[in-house]
């Protein structure tokens, strides 16, 4: 039993060990379009980019350096967007395989399908209420592809049942 709760990290020495102070998703797309999709989730979702790595020119004819990583802000979340290059070859099949799909609350989830699309990304299906609406409780959900791969799921906040309710019951 000792050895299957250190496994699954339940142990007193496993959890002493290990402080994790953040989690930051990391988006990898095909080089070199990381500057594009930097660009687009700037202009469809908002995000503020707050760093940027880059690599210096490896062609004398490309205008701009080769992004290596930007991190951007988006809902008070940080997450990278970086190029996949040559030597990531086993990465190349992450973007598009359904493994990851970002969550974007929101009260105005037509204004920001909207905006979205017009910064070029794809809505996937009709809009889910009520029932169908399955993240979280919330009410109405939408998705997206961006043209980098990634799914979007667009939610309106999680529908709050007051406690006036229960007193009525």
């Amino acid at each position: 039993m000792a050895h299957q709760e250190g496994q699954n990290g339940d142990s007193d020495t496993a959890a002493a060990a290990v402080v994790y102070t953040a989690v930051k998703p990391q988006l990898l797309v095909e080089a070199p379009k990381a500057n594009d999709a930097v660009q687009f989730y700037k202009a469809a979702f908002g995000a503020t980019e707050t760093r940027r790595t880059t690599q210096p020119k490896r062609k004398a004819d490309q205008e701009l350096p080769h992004i290596i990583s930007a991190q951007l802000l988006l809902a008070g979340v940080s997450i990278f967007v970086s190029d996949i290059s040559d030597d990531s070859a086993p990465e190349k099949n992450v973007a598009g395989t359904g493994g990851i799909s970002l969550v974007l609350v929101t009260e105005d989830v037509e204004a920001a399908v909207s905006k979205a699309v017009a910064a070029g990304a794809v809505k996937e299906g009709e809009t889910l209420e009520g029932e169908g609406a399955y993240y979280g409780g919330a009410e109405r959900v939408a998705k997206l592809k961006d043209p980098y791969g990634y799914v979007w799921v667009i939610s309106s906040p999680p529908k709050v049942e007051s406690d006036d309710a229960e007193v009525a019951a």
